[in-house]
């Protein structure tokens, strides 16, 4: 009963340092900072562009906020905008936001998109020296230049800042001419007195009851406005300009230091694994690992691990924004595929390849921070997609010819893998046979590979055909084989080259 109880603690062994590993991983992923505490006011910091992946994050980090109990936000947006689908989102959340008064903090620059982002805030406050505004939509065209987009779409983003506007009590004039280069404004002072107010030009000029009319300079004809702190002040676009944070304190009222949400340790994974090195790292080493689980049958690390990176690649890329459940099905189509291709269907053709392009497409997919490439810039991010899951594949085959062969003999794996029983073993334990209703086979009889072993498939044993797996690489049909190990009716075989069928085993 020696060899029978050894196997069976080399099992165990194996289940629990992949349980370990996985374990150990899994609190990394779940690590999300220090506890939530009541606060008055939270401090959330947007630099740089604007993106799927950036979105998402800020999105986490108005979830927290929102934890926290907060009735104030301050957004400090220093950003030179970036993609409009994430930014009119941004800006249409906040201004739905009911829980927290929110204040867009400009103290450097809000171009472009980041000008509509703030839009959707309750107040802007901005350095005097600021920055906000030039926010009209730029499309790509076939000689890779950037020009204004069609009316149709300047149309649709005047409708959309208009509303942002009026919700949130800024003008919808001048939140248009960001926009609309064409749109010229005035400043004018009903009769009487009263409130100065900003209207189109063409409307000042058909006259009025106006006892004043001031031009706008920053709104001249075939511009998008663009206005610093001062005049965004002055014409009411902001609601005031601060030197600088304890300025901004002192005007919100605050009794106590706002909590800053910095970036938590799921952010920074979810930044680290949206980019192209860590999804490169994660394919590379989901495949090894698979790799690893196929060649050495039985230890359950090499599976684990690859799952663990699947799941990893998806969960990450779900927070970041790029991912949908369309990716994920479309993954697991591609892995059902494959595993009818190997343990099913005989040879290798349409499923096996079918299977490889659905997998290869989820991936590009869910890493692609867009839609479907729509202009050469974005066919070159979809590109570099490709480009890291070639480099992964192309890495992982790399390091698959090497460790292939040297995988039996590296200690840790000796250590995890059941080995061939030895004669007083099989005796004591009856473990060299083939039990069931199947052929009767023992260890070191050879044979014929009737299919490919791929790594499952049939051979032949004299005159018995019998289902086997490989031991390593896969066969080809017609090669020589040998047992080299039977666990319960799993018959293991490894194909007998020139030098191993000299020496035996």
């Amino acid at each position: 009963m020696k060899g029978p109880g050894r196997r069976s603690g080399m099992r165990h062994r194996g289940a629990r340092c992949a349980s370990t590993i996985l374990a150990a991983l899994l609190t990394v992923a779940a690590y999300s900072g220090p506890p939530a505490r009541a606060a008055e006011c939270a401090w959330i910091e947007f630099h740089g562009p604007i993106t799927p992946l950036s979105q998402a994050l800020l999105m986490r980090k108005l979830s927290r906020a929102q934890a926290l109990g907060v009735k104030k936000i301050v957004i400090e947006i220093d950003s030179p905008g970036g993609m409009l689908g994430p930014s009119v989102e941004i800006a249409e959340h906040l201004a739905k936001l009911d829980w927290a008064h929110t204040t867009a903090y400009v103290p450097r620059e809000a171009i472009s998109g980041a000008a509509i982002m703030a839009l959707g805030c309750d107040e802007i406050v901005l350095h005097p020296d600021a920055r906000i505004g030039d926010a009209g939509p730029v499309i790509e065209g076939e000689d890779a230049r950037f020009r204004e987009a069609p009316d149709k779409i300047v149309s649709y983003l005047s409708r959309v800042v208009r509303d942002l506007a009026s919700k949130t009590g800024k003008s919808p004039e001048l939140a248009e001419a960001m926009v609309n280069k064409h749109l010229v404004l005035v400043r004018v002072q009903p009769q009487g007195g009263g409130p100065w107010k900003v209207v189109p030009k063409k409307e000042a000029d058909q006259g009025g009851p106006w006892a004043a009319v001031e031009e706008i300079p920053e709104s001249a004809a075939g511009k998008y406005l663009t206005l610093n702190g001062q005049s965004a002040h002055h014409y009411g676009l902001a609601s005031a300009t601060v030197a600088n944070e304890r300025e901004l304190r002192e005007r919100l009222k605050l009794t106590e230091e706002p909590v800053r949400l910095k970036q938590t340790g799921v952010d920074i994974l979810i930044l680290v694994l949206n980019s192209g090195f860590g999804t490169g790292v994660l394919l590379f080493v989901g495949l090894v690992a698979l790799f690893i689980e196929l060649s050495v049958p039985g230890t359950g690390v090499g599976g684990l691990i690859a799952g663990l990176c699947c799941v990893l690649f998806f969960w990450s890329h779900f927070l970041g924004g790029t991912a949908g459940w369309l990716e994920v099905i479309l993954f697991l189509a591609g892995l059902v595929f494959l595993a009818m291709e190997i343990f099913v269907i005989p040879g290798f053709g349409v499923a096996g390849i079918g299977g490889i392009l659905l997998i290869i497409a989820s991936i590009v997919m869910a890493s692609y921070q867009g839609h479907l490439p729509d202009s050469r810039w974005a066919l070159a991010q979809a590109g570099t997609s490709v480009l890291a899951v070639l480099a992964a594949l192309g890495g992982a085959s790399v390091a698959l010819l090497v460790l292939g062969p040297r995988l039996q003999a590296m200690p840790v794996f000796r250590r995890l893998v059941l080995a061939p029983p030895t004669a007083d073993e099989a005796v004591a334990g009856n473990g060299d046979e083939a039990v069931g209703d199947g052929p009767l086979v023992v260890v070191g009889d050879e044979g014929v590979a009737d299919t490919p072993l791929r790594p499952a498939g049939r051979a032949i044993f004299g005159e018995e055909f019998v289902d086997v797996v490989a031991d390593g690489r896969f066969i080809d049909a017609g090669k020589s084989v040998r047992v080299v190990q039977i666990q319960g009716n799993r018959v293991v075989v490894r194909e007998v080259t020139s030098s191993s069928g000299s020496g035996g085993e």
